[in-house]
Formats: C-alpha cells, structure tokens, sequence
C-alpha cells in the first residue's frame, strides 16, 4: 500500500491560514473554530484526492549497463496503475554523483489511461561503477491536493567508460577505410624508412634517396623507394595526479587526454603498431601489455577505465624510470600532463628530459581557458587586476617551461579541450612520416 501523502498546495494553504486563525482567534474569539474546521476540510480533501489518484499495479525503471565519461544517456521509467485520476506523476532517482549532478535524477511521466512513461537525461562526469541504488514514483490525484508515493530498490550498476565519441566518428571511419585502400594499392610506398624498391629517380624526387651505388652500376640514377614502417611501439602516459584530475568544461582534463589518446590509438592499432597505455600519480599505477591489432582495441580501453583519479602530486622520476626500464627498443612517449607550480615542473623537466635521448617523447597539455580568460579580462577594479596579474604571470611561467621542453628536444602540443585529439593525430602522423621512431 503507498502511502498518502499531502502535497506543496495543501501545505501552503494550511500555512496560509494559520495567521488567518490567528487573527481571528484576537479579532473574534468565538469564530476560530471555523478557521480549525477549515483546516480539517483541506485535509479531509487531500485524504480523498489521495485516494482518487488510485494504487500503483507496476514501475520499473531502465538502466544502462554501459556509459561514457562526458556523453548524455537516459534513465527510463514505466508505471502502470490500476485505477483512478492523476494530474501529475513525477520519478526521482538516487545514484551516485559521478552519474548525475548531486547523485539525483528526476523526470516527469505522461501517458494515457493506466500507463505512464518518461526519461531522465544524465551525463557521467567520471569514470568508474556508479550504482544506482533507489527510485521513487510519486502520483497526485486531480485537485492536487493528495499524493501518493512508491520506493522501488534498484541497486542497480552502471559502468562509466572512457568517451569514444572521436573513434565512431563518420569523418575518422572514411579516413581509416580510405588509408586502408591506399595501403592495399600502393603498400605505402615513398615515406618512411624501410626499404622496398629501387625506382628510376624522376625530378621532384628527395635527393637523399639516391643510390649512388646502384645508379653508378646502371648508369642511371636510381632511387630507394621506402616503405613506412610498422609495428612501432607507442605508449601513452597519463599524469592521473590532482592537477589533471580539475575539469575543463565539465569533464575533468585526465578525461579529456585519455580520449584523445584513445582515438590515436585506434588509428595506430589500424596502421599496424603496438599501443601501451601507463597511468602514473605518486608511484606507477600499471603499464599495459603492448597490443597489435584494432581487434584488441577493447584491451587498451578497459585498461584506461582502470586509471583512477589522485588527489596527490605525480611523482615523474619514478614514472619515468619505471618506463624506461621497461622499453627494450625505441618508441613513441605521449605524457599527458599539466603543471601549476614551478617545483613540480623542474621535477618534470628533469625526468622527461631522461627518455628523449632513447626515445621519441611527446608531451601532450590542455590549454589553461580559464587563465587565459582572467588574464584578459579588464582591469575595471582592483581585485579583478591582481588576479589577471597573476593569471598573467602563470601563463608566462607555463610558456617557459613548455618552451624549455622545446628546448630538450620534446615535441609539445597545448591545445584547448575540444582540439586537443585533432592535433595530437597529426603530430602522430608527422612523425611517422618523419620515420623517427624506428
């Protein structure tokens, strides 16, 4: 049986008349009776809306097992009444806050007769296993007095993963099955490092491709025709320490990257190399085994759901040298990172300064939108002025160290949230071309 229940109408006019019999109690004290049976009128009426509004047959409620950090999935709701009039059938939800802001859902039904349906839209703003743990339906007879309410135990999970949305996307899957066709047809002559052919040389051609050793045989000249090499190993290395755990836009910047790394991974596994992902925040949190194969593309995803968020400083030099240690050949380093103190950044300078003289590093940050803007904001007072000094003073001490890396030899890529997959595909195709890994 649900229990009745008196609606925010019948609470306000109950409220309404108690000054009301209060005046009249001072006024004429023989008519407050009248104010008391008033009272009791109302809630007589609410009692009989209540029961007007009929009992609940069924509700159940819908719940994906699987979700994206950052995209929108719905809750869905189903309730089937035996009898009675309703003016309005409301459902809420309780489930953990990385599900929905403030760890509530809540969607208004509608429907004919007996039944009534409706969503609840939300958005995972981590990733991890939210549990969706009660849900309430609550109906209201047609005066909108009385209402009745229903608790249903979901204890249901939903499992938040990494956001794929780039890998789907129409643009990346024309561009893969049109590089795949391409690969078919010419084998991916003319770029890169390993030999394929010698052709005859034509004018235009790279003169470095010479052989003059076999020109001088034929007495013609003669090019290396090179083909792009394969199985190259990447490995993507996430900062998961406090700084890369803040949001930007919404969703937190560890996010961000781990989307971007994983839409490049997708193409690097397409085009034949081997793809590892390491998470690291005060101590190494696991390096992943290296995968082949967009086939094993989901390996490389679950191991990215598993990277958790810190609230502590990354410690790089142990990062560094555990990865190190591990690599057995030369490879392609993409550190996904942010820095807010000088300290940190020397420590990060020092460590990732180690592996580029073994290995192709790219270090990989979001542009700071929020500093940009108090930096540029105008000084019309004088709070506002001290912080776009200091926001001016952070971004000049952010250019220096990523011009330091420069400096070390590092390619870096700072770009705002909604670029940053975009660019760190073409620094991956840059340097393929380049043949620098191999």
């Amino acid at each position: 049986m649900s229990p009745l229940l008196p609606t925010t109408r019948t609470v306000a006019i109950l409220a309404g008349a108690a000054p009301v019999a209060v005046l009249v109690a001072a006024t004429a004290p023989g008519a407050w009776l009248a104010v008391l049976a008033l009272a009791l009128l109302v809630l007589g009426l609410a009692i009989v809306d209540g029961l007007i509004a009929g009992g609940l047959e069924r509700f159940t409620v819908t719940v994906p097992e699987d979700a994206e950090v950052g995209a929108r999935h719905r809750f869905g709701f189903h309730a089937q009444f035996k009898s009675g009039r309703r003016s309005q059938v409301d459902a809420a939800l309780a489930c953990d806050p990385r599900l929905a802001e403030g760890g509530r859902a809540v969607a208004a039904l509608a429907g004919e007769g007996a039944q009534a349906q409706g969503e609840a839209m939300f958005t995972p703003v981590r990733r991890g296993t939210g549990v969706v743990s009660t849900a309430w339906l609550r109906w209201t007879g047609p005066l909108g007095l009385g209402a009745r309410q229903h608790a249903l135990a979901v204890g249901r999970e939903v499992r938040v993963w990494p956001n794929l949305a780039a890998v789907r996307s129409p643009g990346l899957q024309t561009f893969l099955r049109d590089a795949q066709f391409g690969l078919i047809a010419r084998r991916i002559r003319g770029e890169g490092t390993q030999f394929e052919a010698l052709a005859e040389y034509q004018p235009g051609m790279d003169r470095r491709r010479i052989d003059w050793k076999a020109s001088a045989r034929h007495r013609h000249l003669y090019a290396k025709e090179m083909e792009t090499e394969r199985n190259n190993q990447i490995v993507f290395a996430f900062d998961c320490g406090q700084a890369m755990c803040e949001p930007v836009a919404g969703m937190a910047r560890i996010d961000r990257a781990i989307s971007a790394a994983l839409t490049t991974a997708y193409v690097a596994l397409k085009g034949g190399d081997r793809v590892a992902l390491l998470g690291f925040a005060a101590r190494p949190e696991a390096l992943s085994p290296f995968v082949a194969g967009s086939a094993q593309f989901h390996r490389l995803q679950r191991a990215a759901a598993a990277l958790d968020y810190r609230a502590e400083e990354p410690n790089f030099t142990l990062a560094m040298a555990t990865l190190s240690a591990r690599l057995t050949r030369r490879s392609l380093v993409v550190v996904f990172s942010d820095f807010t103190d000088p300290t940190s950044a020397e420590l990060m300078l020092e460590s990732v300064g180690r592996l580029v003289a073994h290995h192709v590093v790219l270090f990989v940050t979001l542009a700071d939108s929020e500093l940009e803007h108090l930096a540029a904001a105008a000084p019309n007072e004088l709070d506002v002025l001290a912080m776009a000094v200091s926001a001016d003073g952070l971004l000049r001490q952010r250019a220096v160290v990523l011009q330091r890396l420069r400096q070390l030899g590092v390619d870096v890529i700072e770009a705002p949230h909604d670029r940053i997959g975009t660019r760190l595909l073409d620094a991956y195709f840059a340097i393929k071309r380049k043949g620098a890994i191999g």
